[in-house]
């Protein structure tokens, strides 16, 4: 599955020239030209990668970051023209991962693309369990525990936790979790996805008395951090 992309930058030319490139590399890019939609898009979409122009239109970019960190550790490349020491200083404050300032080489921007991405993996190689409000995935052991409790989930609802879990805080829809969990060739019901949340709520929710999974009504289904 090729990971997904959001460029947020006005400057349209810039946006589908570094569109081009990144599609041509295999990504899957979804652009924004400005800072309040582009918030929307990152809290709301699955991303792997966030490019972040910082002079943006209604929201700049270290404010879109700012809020984006307050529910989010999405890794993040600010794209800026501004090349002053400070605003360097202050993208990274706000929690940005790196930072390249315009005009830039397309090799140096997929460059610094890959080392975010094997950063990640690496991290992710390293850690191997998830932990959200008292619920711990083990992805080595394939087990998922409440305290000292196991519980017993079928591969698509550990599959879904999974994707969940990885996704903390951010709604994600019913057609990406079917995807995710089902496939994309699946025909079966629809309603899958309700099915199995409701599976999975009888098995954490009302065993542990916890809140594990939200609904978003009209949208879908978040694990929000306490």
């Amino acid at each position: 599955m090729s990971r997904k992309i959001l460029l947020i930058e006005d400057e349209e030319k810039i946006a589908r020239f570094v569109e081009l490139e990144l599609t041509h590399e295999g990504y899957e890019v979804t652009k924004s030209f400005n800072g309040r939609e582009g918030l929307e898009l990152a809290e709301s979409g699955n991303y792997q990668l966030i490019l972040l122009d910082v002079m943006l239109p209604e929201l700049n970019g270290l404010e879109v970051l700012r809020r984006l960190r307050r529910t989010s550790d999405i890794p993040v490349i600010m794209l800026t023209a501004r090349d002053a020491v400070m605003d360097k200083v202050s993208g990274l404050d706000a929690g940005a991962d790196d930072y390249i300032t315009k005009p830039f080489a397309i090799e140096e921007l997929l460059a610094r693309i890959r080392v975010i991405f094997k950063t990640r993996v690496s991290a992710e190689r390293q850690t191997r369990k998830m932990s959200v409000n008292g619920v711990t995935m083990d992805i080595d052991r394939h087990e998922v525990t409440y305290g000292d409790e196991i519980i017993e989930l079928n591969n698509r609802e550990y599959e879904l936790v999974h994707t969940l879990m990885e996704n903390k805080n951010i709604v994600l829809n019913r057609d990406q979790l079917m995807n995710t969990v089902c496939g994309y060739d699946y025909m079966g019901e629809t309603n899958i996805i309700d099915v199995y949340v409701r599976y999975i709520r009888a098995k954490i929710d009302d065993r542990f008395g916890i809140k594990f999974i939200s609904t978003v009504r009209g949208v879908g289904y978040v694990i929000k951090e306490d």
